[in-house]
């Protein structure tokens, strides 16, 4: 810091260092130099009408308890500059202020121009030294806000080491973010406060709009979302009141919205999808009524590249047609415009997925069913059997010992059950008790085991299927059992009944692996930092790009995705009680178990080893050729590694983690709040040590990277094809001797096809998944972030090391991707496990379906 000598030592010992300097040698200087930097979104500069005035973080002012503030400095004459694409406009300013004003250390920006403005960086310049601010935030007109916007510099404070000066403008600034609860929420209120999913349907249209609240019962417990301070509906006060047309405007604190460049990629990627669904769905026109696939090649050319100038004719045609008023029920008018104009273009089929580029029979394989389990979109629901037969709610499970015992290679059941080589996938329980309410208006759906045995390659061997519905009377069922099969009429059902299987693991996929255990369990975790971890604390540094995009993607996706009448309800065989079984499975849901070691070992995918002081992650894989295992668990363990090394450069004994007063204000209220029907579960960490602290923030930067990119940027490598992820099953398997099996003997194929979802659900599936698969360009990833936002030394030595961890990992990944014995890693499909490859080296150019690289948030 130029004249101010870099002290050593812990944070308190470095301030006060600082301090000591600042108190013994009175800084006189006259002038603070400094730049402006705003991003031009095609709208003029705000000029002269946008001031500046500085804070001193070392001299009090006696009259207001704060630091000393300057007099204001108007933006003047910005020159337009650019970089990395994007626009700018840098103002110079200069700020006459009396001798022993001492240090920067905060600013007012007020905002008298019409227009909001994007504030990227300031930069104070003093004799010797540079104060840097990363502001990167939305200013609005003073006239909307009443209020001027304070920004604090780069520097981080714990509570309790806090420069003086600075201490109230700590405190203003969070209890200016908490709100006062009551307001309807406008563009411009940086507000954060919980509420209920009581958003997510429509009373006012009718009783087939309406869905349960989420939160605060025990009938439906729920994480929270931010607040939007909607009028209650109606007809229903309870939930939150909506208009009628689906659109893009609501409400999320100006700072967590997606960037104009972001918004735009994902309107157009939407759009671009949505044009690849009108494409197929125009198919239809040619097939006499038929809602279904005639044959197999059909499904396949749904992803070719040009169409014929007829079908693309009447494709466009089809948008003035039936596809245009299916669509308004479902998408934004605004998207709706724009697709419009696109279907004036050429139109292009939907890419081609992975699963069936190399092998178009890929996805009909054993082998290959059995290695998603370990390496596909939902890899972390399949665990260790522990007794055998499976126990349920309902009794024991139908298969038995003879179903199973022939196929064991060579071993008995018990031998197998002792080596912990049976597996189960487990979709039964939870789905029992809603089986009658789904399957109505043509869905067909079963609750679901499949067991696995684990050959000595360490693949999955499909053992055997149960598929079950509720009995004639209240807690009995039916089940049948389903067996592999090479040929014939068995081979057909053993078929039906996979796709059965994987119809619950993708509904369990979207609504449980991805929506439930990351978006909705971690809004809660930013709400709470944003209203209790000031920004000069370490922690909310740490978090800050983990959080990126998070609760604006969450508001769009209760808009679009998951509301009532909504994409997942129209696609998923669960319907319209989608929402409720993603309520029912996070009574089950437990923060410690999130972390990846103890979920591996709580599913008997690894075991404890913490006597072995060369394993960092304190287990052991069951089997090395487990993809999610292996490369999470490396994964992990670099995460772990930044984070106690950034801890303990703040945090040098237990208690300075107990006494600081915002980090156990924050903990307290993700209990209490924002996770507040879990408050009185007795597995929250403590919050006294600082293991407790760095196990809790290692487990949800796992949670907004590692996971949320296992279970999101492979699903159009694997679902892309219906075939191999159906989302819903319009028949159920026949029983010999009725009218159904005799249509099925007649032609397996076709009454396959007709059992797999209809046209236009299996398109908009597909649509959707290609959306919620692309990487954006201005995507922010593991490892990476701008070095100016810290200027801390040890800080960023400690970043450096992170970074240089995870291209050790690249190199191991690539090498496990080539290692012949690990069948795992590609399986029939000859897809490379790469979902949790970092890919540090090819920063900005991972755009579009690319399968690999960890964001650092949930931005999709």
């Amino acid at each position: 810091m130029g004249m101010i000598p870099r002290a050593q030592g812990s944070m308190k010992e470095r301030v006060q260092a600082v301090q000591s300097v600042l108190q013994n040698h009175h800084i006189n200087y006259k002038i603070i130099k400094g730049n402006i930097v705003i991003q031009n979104h095609g709208q003029s500069g705000p000029g002269k009408s946008a001031s500046v005035q500085i804070y001193s973080s070392t001299t009090v002012d006696p009259s207001t308890g704060k630091g000393k503030l300057s007099p204001k400095a108007y933006l003047k004459h910005g020159k337009s500059e650019g970089h990395d694409g994007t626009k700018t406009r840098v103002y110079k300013i200069k700020i006459h202020v009396e001798p022993g004003f001492g240090i920067p250390g905060a600013f007012l920006m007020k905002n008298q121009h019409k227009h909001k403005f994007f504030l990227e960086s300031v930069t104070l310049e003093i004799p010797d030294n540079q104060i840097y601010f990363d502001c990167r935030s939305w200013v609005y007109p003073f006239q909307k806000t009443k209020s001027e916007r304070l920004f604090f510099s780069n520097n981080s404070y714990l509570p309790n080491h806090t420069p003086g000066a600075l201490v109230e403008l700590r405190k203003q600034e969070l209890a200016s973010l908490r709100g006062d609860g009551k307001q309807v929420r406008k563009e411009w209120d940086r507000i954060y406060d919980y509420d209920y999913y009581n958003d997510l349907c429509n009373p006012d249209k009718g009783q087939e709009h309406i869905r349960p609240v989420l939160g605060g019962s025990e009938l439906h417990p729920y994480p929270r979302r931010v607040s939007t301070g909607q009028t209650p509906s109606s007809t229903e006060p309870s939930t939150e009141s909506r208009t009628e047309t689906i659109n893009l405007d609501i409400y999320v604190p100006p700072d967590e919205r997606l960037s104009p460049k972001k918004l735009s990629e994902f309107i157009s990627n939407s759009i671009q999808a949505t044009a690849h669904f009108i494409i197929t769905e125009a198919d239809s026109l040619f097939k006499q009524d038929s809602s279904s696939f005639e044959s197999f090649d059909e499904i396949h050319d749904m992803f070719s590249s040009k169409r014929s100038k007829a079908v693309e004719g009447k494709a466009k045609d089809k948008l003035k047609g039936k596809v245009k008023e299916k669509l308004k029920k479902l998408v934004p008018n605004v998207l709706l415009k724009e697709i419009t104009y696109a279907g004036k273009e050429d139109l292009v089929k939907f890419p081609l997925p992975q699963i069936i580029r190399e092998n178009e029979l890929a996805w009909g394989n054993d082998e290959e069913f059995g290695r998603q389990m370990l390496a596909g979109t939902n890899p972390a629901r399949i665990q260790s059997l522990q007794e055998f037969p499976p126990k349920g709610r309902n009794g024991v499970s139908t298969i038995e010992a003879s179903h199973i015992e022939h196929n064991l290679d060579g071993l008995t059941l018990r031998q197998a059950m002792d080596e912990w080589r049976i597996f189960i996938l487990d979709h039964h329980d939870y789905l029992m008790p809603y089986l009658s309410k789904i399957n109505t208006n043509g869905v067909c759906a079963y609750a679901s085991r499949t067991l696995f045995f684990l050959r000595t390659d360490a693949t999955l061997k499909p053992l055997a299927i149960e598929l079950s519905l509720p009995g004639s009377s209240e807690d009995t069922e039916v089940s049948w059992v389903f067996l592999p099969a090479n040929q014939g009429t068995e081979a057909a059902l053993w078929q039906l009944a996979k796709a059965h299987v994987a119809v619950n693991d993708s509904a369990h996929h979207q609504l449980i692996s991805h929506w439930l255990h990351t978006h909705a369990v971690v809004e809660p975790f930013i709400i709470a930092t944003r209203r209790q971890l000031s920004v000069m604390h370490p922690i909310n540094w740490l978090l800050r790009p983990h959080f990126k995009d998070t609760m604006h993607i969450n508001a769009l996706a209760r808009r679009i995705l998951i509301s009532s009448r909504g994409i997942l309800e129209k696609t998923l065989f669960s319907g319209e009680i989608s929402m409720e079984l993603s309520s029912e499975l996070y009574k089950e849901w437990r923060f410690d178990e999130q972390a990846l070691p103890a979920d591996l070992v709580k599913r008997g995918l690894a075991l404890e080893d913490t006597d072995n002081p060369n394993n960092p992650t304190g287990v052991q894989l069951l089997f090395d050729d487990y993809p999610y295992g292996a490369d999470g668990l490396d994964i992990w363990h670099a995460i772990k590694t930044w984070v106690t090394d950034f801890c303990s450069l703040f945090y040098k004994e237990d208690s300075s983690v107990e006494s600081d007063a915002e980090i156990q204000a924050w903990w307290s209220e993700i209990q209490n709040v924002g996770h507040g029907d879990k408050r009185n579960e007795t597995w929250w960490y403590k919050m006294t040590t600082l293991l407790d602290l760095t196990e809790a923030l290692t487990t949800l930067i796992w949670i907004t990277s590692g996971l949320h990119a296992s279970v999101n940027f492979g699903q159009y490598a694997y679902a892309g094809c219906p075939l191999n992820r159906p989302m819903l099953c319009r028949k159920f398997i026949p029983n010999e001797g009725t009218q159904e099996f005799a249509e099925f003997l007649r032609d397996p194929d076709k009454y396959y096809l007709n059992m797999l979802p209809s046209r236009f659900e299996m398109s908009l599936g597909i649509a959707l998944i290609e959306v919620l698969s692309r990487h954006t360009s201005d995507e922010e990833y593991l490892g990476q972030r701008p070095l100016l936002e810290c200027t801390d030394s040890g800080v960023q030595q400690k970043f450096k090391k992170f970074n240089e961890h995870l291209q050790e990992i690249e190199k191991k990944i690539i090498q496990r991707n080539k290692d012949p014995k690990d069948k795992n890693r590609s399986g029939p499909a000859k897809i490379p496990y790469k979902l949790l490859y970092p890919d540090t080296s090819n920063v900005g150019s991972k755009w579009g379906i690319t399968g690999m690289g960890i964001p650092n948030s949930i931005s999709i």
